[in-house]
């Protein structure tokens, strides 16, 4: 079918046509157009608006390309669209009865429903994939209650923690970025479709049955934004630009880590390269990748920001420019969460390694001064002073942690506050085992291990109940 014969005399150059052409990036809501194609004309059939005899030509026609694919189709982009493209082969399978498929529809409300459908069931898809993630963050957490780790604040040595508290991080993380998918498809479950251009249609059409039939949990209550608002794109992909920078946050530590200085980890070999001159090297070189993909994301949404946020109400054709970088966006994120995962589970964490590092470089100075508060009576600030003191010149004499006593303490507290602490010694010693203080840290959120089993049971909850709310495949 040829649009133009109508109210246009001339026919668009070749040029034209595949400038303006979308059946490059359509392919993807090929599936979803012949729903709502289905749906339509369904409906149409029991409003009484078209024939039923037609009406079961159509959907019978439909039945075929679906089983027929998508090559069926003549993607010739004079076509324009997807949605021509389905028209003329219903047509070319049975005649100009066809037409009576697009009574009370329009391309601008086909395409907005096509593009909910197909992303409702990407964001499904990635949602899966995430509960998947968690599961595998949880048994690795399992795995690691005891072993030890220092944390870090600005790269350097903070307190004493362990790879279980620190893995549930990233589960929190990948929680968040579940609900933010979770939220954007909450809102974009509204129909478009019955919208029409932008001010619906005459005909007693029954937008409440399409959007049941489509699975939608009703209609949009504006056509107008029914046919026009593309937020829905813009939610979805800042929650995959956020859930991206998750990905690149574990991906960047797991590359600082699997440094020589650092020895905490060691990548799988299937995640791992080589250098081409230097062969003693194991480079974290898919790590780095998905961190540059990821950047990827920030680059879409900020096009698709752009794109929309000076048009008009109503449809305009900028919009078309979208959808590539939608899909972009969720190949990309998609790609990157499978990898990231299998990465990360396949990664070995060293566990004599990370209690050497929770024992070095004063990590347990904290909970030193901690101690002096509760067992000396020392405002927190003197403490610290102390601590500091005492670190300092621990430093500089070339003591380590284990070195420091209630001695060398009173001494420093002298000093500075001309007052002994008379903290016993046994105390003390505690006080400076990383794994004494993470036994001690039973607070809400802390690395004790028996809070970290609360939240491993916790965070299991969650990935259990939303595998009910998820379709089955």
């Amino acid at each position: 079918m040829n649009l133009r014969s109508g109210r246009l005399k001339g026919q668009m150059s070749r040029e034209v046509a595949d400038f303006t052409s979308s059946l490059e990036f359509d392919r993807r809501i090929f599936q979803a157009d012949i729903l709502t194609n289905r749906a339509h004309t369904t409906m149409l059939v029991e409003q009484e608006i078209i024939p039923g005899t037609i009406g079961k030509q159509i959907l019978n026609a439909l039945e075929q390309l679906e089983k027929e694919g998508i090559d069926a189709l003549d993607l010739d982009s004079a076509v324009e669209d997807i949605h021509m493209a389905v028209e003329n082969y219903v047509t070319s399978v049975m005649g100009p009865d066809a037409g009576f498929m697009h009574t009370a529809k329009s391309r601008n409300d086909q395409v907005a429903t096509d593009l909910k459908i197909a992303l409702k069931e990407e964001i499904r898809g990635i949602q899966k994939e995430l509960l998947t993630f968690i599961e595998i963050i949880l048994e690795m957490a399992t795995e690691n209650l005891d072993t030890l780790m220092v944390g870090y604040t600005h790269l350097q040595h903070a307190q004493p923690t362990t790879f279980a508290h620190h893995l549930l991080s990233y589960a929190q993380a990948l929680k968040r970025d579940y609900g933010r998918l979770q939220d954007a498809y909450h809102r974009m479950d509204l129909c478009p479709l019955g919208s029409a251009a932008l001010t619906t249609t005459s005909f007693p059409i029954n937008r409440e049955r399409t959007a049941e039939l489509l699975g939608f949990s009703g209609p949009m209550e504006n056509s107008i934004d029914g046919v026009s608002s593309r937020d829905f794109i813009a939610e979805t992909v800042f929650a995959l630009t956020m859930l991206g920078t998750t990905l690149s946050k574990i991906c960047e530590e797991l590359i600082i880590w699997s440094t020589y200085e650092f020895r905490m980890v060691e990548l799988g070999d299937d995640f791992s390269s080589t250098s081409s001159i230097m062969p003693q090297k194991k480079n974290p070189d898919v790590a780095e990748i998905v961190r540059g993909k990821t950047a990827v994301l920030n680059g879409e949404l900020v096009t698709i920001l752009t794109i929309i946020k000076s048009l008009p109400q109503s449809y305009n054709r900028d919009l078309q420019e979208v959808t590539p970088h939608l899909w972009k966006a969720t190949d990309t994120l998609s790609s990157a969460l499978t990898i990231t995962m299998g990465m990360l589970s396949s990664a070995k964490f060293k566990g004599e390694r990370g209690e050497e590092l929770a024992r070095a470089n004063f990590s347990a100075a904290t909970e030193l001064a901690d101690l002096m508060v509760r067992d000396a009576g020392l405002p927190f600030r003197t403490a610290h002073q102390i601590v500091g003191r005492a670190v300092t010149v621990a430093l500089d004499k070339g003591m380590k942690a284990e070195d420091i006593d209630t001695h060398f303490l009173d001494e420093i507290s002298q000093e500075l506050t001309g007052q002994t602490l008379n903290i016993d010694n046994a105390v003390v010693k505690k006080s400076l085992n990383p794994r004494d203080i993470i036994q001690s840290r039973k607070v809400i959120g802390g690395p004790a291990p028996s809070m970290v089993q609360e939240v491993i049971g916790n965070l299991r909850d969650f990935v259990e109940e939303n595998k009910k709310v998820l379709p089955e495949e």
